[in-house]
């Protein structure tokens, strides 16, 4: 089994001599049962919507299915954290309905 814990500071990686920085995504998922959108970030895109539709996490296990709806990289946390509240505003909620219809 792996346990993964959520970077609280992103470190670039060492690799063969060269430095690799992860990438945050950035993610607005729909759920296809009902009227919810979930906004997060993440490195790992494929395995956190696995684990959404899955019902592995609490926040979103009434809602699953998902589809996702919106995705944009940022080079750091930092960003992406900005990004993500933006989203979770009234105004970042309307901009994500507007991009479903």
């Amino acid at each position: 089994m792996r346990v993964r814990f959520p970077l609280l500071v992103q470190k670039p990686r060492r690799n063969a001599g060269l430095f690799v920085f992860l990438i945050m995504y950035v993610y607005a998922i729909k759920s296809k049962i009902k009227n919810y959108i979930y906004v997060g970030i993440t490195q790992d895109l494929e395995e956190r919507l696995h684990r959404h539709n899955s019902g592995y996490e609490k926040t979103t296990k009434p809602y699953a299915p998902f589809e996702l709806i919106y995705l944009v990289e940022k080079p750091t946390r930092q960003e992406a954290r900005v990004e993500e509240k933006r989203l979770k505003t009234t105004s970042g909620k309307r901009f994500l309905r507007s991009i479903l219809t």
